[in-house]
């Protein structure tokens, strides 16, 4: 895979069972990615609160470059990551 760690960019909270299931699904696969725990920063919040409209934490999200994935599942994630290359 052709993505640096600035490509893939999970926002979640560590508490968060789906947040921990796409950090191992990355780790797995050696998918570099950055996680942001938006319940730890508040800086990271915004980012988050900023991506939708109606500025609500909606974690966990995957930012695949431009794209934004709002909880996908295992295929569309593989799908995007792919097209993202």
């Amino acid at each position: 895979m052709n993505f640096s760690k600035k490509d893939i960019q999970l926002f979640g909270a560590a508490r968060c069972h789906k947040t921990k299931y796409y950090m191992d699904f990355f780790q797995e696969k050696d998918i570099p990615f950055t996680f942001f725990d938006v319940e730890e920063n508040e800086d990271y919040a915004e980012v988050l609160r900023n991506l939708y409209k109606n500025k609500r934490l909606n974690f966990p999200t995957i930012m695949i470059k431009e794209k934004k994935l709002r909880n996908p599942n295992d295929n569309e994630l593989l799908k995007w990551i792919e097209k993202k290359q």
